[in-house]
Parts: C-alpha cells; structure tokens; sequence
C-alpha cells in the first residue's frame, strides 16, 4: 500500500497541532464541534495562529472543526475514518448500534456534520482506536463534493468485506 500524500497546508497544520502543550489542546478541546462564531475560551486566537497561510476562508470551518477534536483522540497512519470505526466495531459489544451511528455520520450535512464527528470521535478515544487526522482533514475538505466519494470510501471502509 502507498503511503498517501496530503496538501503543504494540512501537513503544516498537523506539525502545529502535534506540537500544542496540554493547556491549548484544553482550549481547543473545550470547543470541540463548536463553529467559529460559537468558539470560545480563547480558541479563536490559537487557532488562528495554527492555521498555515494560504488556507481559504471558506475551509477555516473545516480546519477549526478538526483542531478542536484532534486534542479528543490518539493519531494514526493508517486509513480513513471508516477504517477506524471499523476496527473499533471488532471490539464492540453492540455492532448494530454502531453500525447505525456510522449511517447518520454519512448522510450528515455541513449542518450536522459537527455533532456526528464529535460523537464518532469520542467513541473511537473510549475504544482506544487511533485517527488518520490528515487523511480526516483531507476528506473533510471534500465532504460536500457531489459525487459523495469521501462518503463512500468511509462507507466501503467500514461496511464492505474485508480480508483482516
């Protein structure tokens, strides 16, 4: 398998958010799912100072969502987030409930996005399963493309047969 590569600008961000004493990652994990309007606690003036140049208006969203759930969960390499939920359901006690969260996380509009990411996230920390946050940012950035393939990837990651 090949290692995936990600955008100068996410790269960038990761390398910030790795490098956040416990004190910011509590500014930000206090806003986790919030919007931009919504943060507070001082985590407007961090994140701003986190984010790379060259990062459009219009994906700030998107990259303050992330930053306040990174502090919520280990890091990973490996998949996206449908492979981590999928390895957290091999340890589930109920795979139907899961498998329902999973079903509303991908038909979530940029609405309800916020909420149902917060939630998967939180389970995956409690499951101990760790999170591709790049590869999260890149797909994030991608949510609402019309052909839905962010979507199905996660979907085909946690619900299509696997060889493991």
């Amino acid at each position: 398998m090949s290692e995936q590569t990600y955008r100068p600008q996410t790269v960038a961000f990761m390398d910030r958010l790795a490098d956040l004493d416990a004190g910011e990652r509590a500014r930000l994990k206090r806003n986790a799912g919030k919007t931009l309007a919504e943060a507070r606690d001082t985590a407007l003036a961090l994140f701003y100072r986190l984010i790379p140049p060259g990062v459009p208006e219009t994906q700030e969203e998107i990259y303050f969502l992330v930053a306040t759930l990174y502090p919520l969960a280990e890091s990973g390499k490996n998949g996206n987030l449908g492979d981590a939920l999928r390895r957290a359901r091999m340890m589930a006690a109920s795979e139907e409930g899961l498998d329902r969260h999973v079903e509303v996380l991908l038909d979530a509009d940029a609405e309800q996005l916020p909420f149902r990411l917060r939630q998967a996230i939180h389970y995956l920390a409690s499951s101990r399963v760790p999170v591709n946050w790049p590869q999260l940012l890149e797909d994030l950035l991608n949510w609402n493309h019309p052909r839905r393939f962010v979507q199905r990837a996660w979907a085909r990651a946690y619900f299509g047969k696997t060889s493991d």
